[in-house]
């Protein structure tokens, strides 16, 4: 028999789906000659966004953008859903993660060989390095090149994993602290400061990643 299922990882995949669409409509400014402070936000990191890719890759940064951008809005939000209590950071999921970033390294080195076709392995030969020590050079090149597919998904999901257990330790720490008694809810109350800062912290990590 054939059967679906919504599982927690499709369930929040297509609530940050509707949340980014939403944020974009919600910022949509066209029937409005002053622009609104969601609109504002919204075109300041569509700037700083588009600067970034610029620099980077130079005049064709036009074909990039629309990728780069909407990969930094799935990242940025599901990260962000993930600091909601009771909720689930569909980014501490290794196979989101490490398919995101080996699909998009391998499309991205396809691409670059299909455009510079042999010159592409000029890259792993570094310059003014002596003849005898190229194929030693290149495989060292090589092999960092490869790892990066892998580095960058388990650090997206390393760091939020880390973060989020951290977070659930404390917190179940300070619930039986300040159910424990007045005398224990006095003494946790400072303690609980650090626990905020850190939250904080972690929030400030979602949005770095």
């Amino acid at each position: 028999n054939f059967h679906i299922s919504l599982t927690n990882f499709g369930l929040y995949s297509l609530i940050i789906l509707f949340i980014v669409i939403g944020l974009h409509i919600l910022s949509n400014n066209e029937n409005s000659l002053i622009p609104s402070k969601w609109s504002i936000f919204f075109e300041s990191i569509y700037v700083t966004i588009l600067s970034m890719v610029k620099s980077q890759i130079g005049s064709n940064h036009e074909i990039y953008l629309p990728l780069i951008y909407s990969l930094f809005f799935f990242i940025l939000i599901s990260n962000l859903v993930g600091n909601i209590t009771y909720s689930f950071t569909i980014t501490t999921s290794v196979i989101l993660t490490l398919g995101l970033s080996v699909i998009i390294f391998l499309g991205f080195t396809i691409l670059s060989i299909s455009i510079h076709k042999f010159n592409f392995f000029s890259t792993f030969i570094p310059e003014g390095c002596p003849l005898p020590l190229v194929p030693l050079l290149v495989l060292i090149e090589l092999a960092s090149y490869c790892s990066r597919a892998i580095s960058l998904g388990v650090r997206l999901f390393s760091n939020m994993t880390a973060g989020h257990v951290l977070l659930s330790i404390l917190s179940s720490f300070f619930f039986k602290a300040f159910s424990s008694g007045l005398v224990f809810f006095i003494i946790t109350l400072f303690p609980f400061l650090l626990f905020l800062a850190i939250l904080m912290l972690e929030v400030s990590v979602s949005v770095i990643q």
